[in-house]
């Protein structure tokens, strides 16, 4: 009865934590993309791309984010893997990591001084996808990259 209560308690730890931190990292992100909403990403063939302006730099710019989940959403996601459906828990972790890269894109790309970024791609790779393990828990890198356009 006290090894159940010692797992009940550290996994209530673990997630009152988990979503403390994960609510922290929203609000920042929050904040960081309103910091940059004047800094577009856009497609080619986009009316907002001015053609006529001369163009003096293009460059390379990209964003790399490791994010990974707690002991909690690992347990809630093996429990769910043995019934079967949909893994929510790590959407949430996967939606952090998708922004954070994005935004890291987007932070070099204004240090650099450009007006926008065009063609961005977002890839993604787990590094640790064994959750069903509870001694480890799921990673995943995420890479945003593109092109960022200054004009002169």
């Amino acid at each position: 009865m006290g090894d159940i209560l010692l797992i009940l308690i550290l996994l209530g730890f673990t997630y009152m934590t988990g979503t403390i931190i994960e609510k922290k990292h929203f609000e920042k992100i929050k904040k960081r993309e309103i910091a940059l909403i004047k800094k577009p990403i856009i497609n080619f063939g986009a009316k907002t791309w001015d053609t006529n302006r001369k163009v003096k730099k293009i460059e390379f710019v990209s964003g790399e984010c490791v994010i990974s989940g707690d002991y909690f959403k690992n347990f809630v996601a093996s429990l769910k893997n043995f019934f079967g459906g949909r893994l929510t828990t790590f959407e949430s972790i996967l939606d952090r990591g998708r922004r954070e890269a994005i935004l890291r894109m987007r932070e070099k790309a204004h240090k650099k001084g450009a007006n926008f970024i065009i063609n961005a791609r977002i890839e993604s790779v787990m590094l640790n996808d064994r959750y069903s393990n509870q001694d480890t828990v799921p990673q995943c890198a995420i890479i945003a990259y593109g092109t960022a356009v200054t004009y002169e």
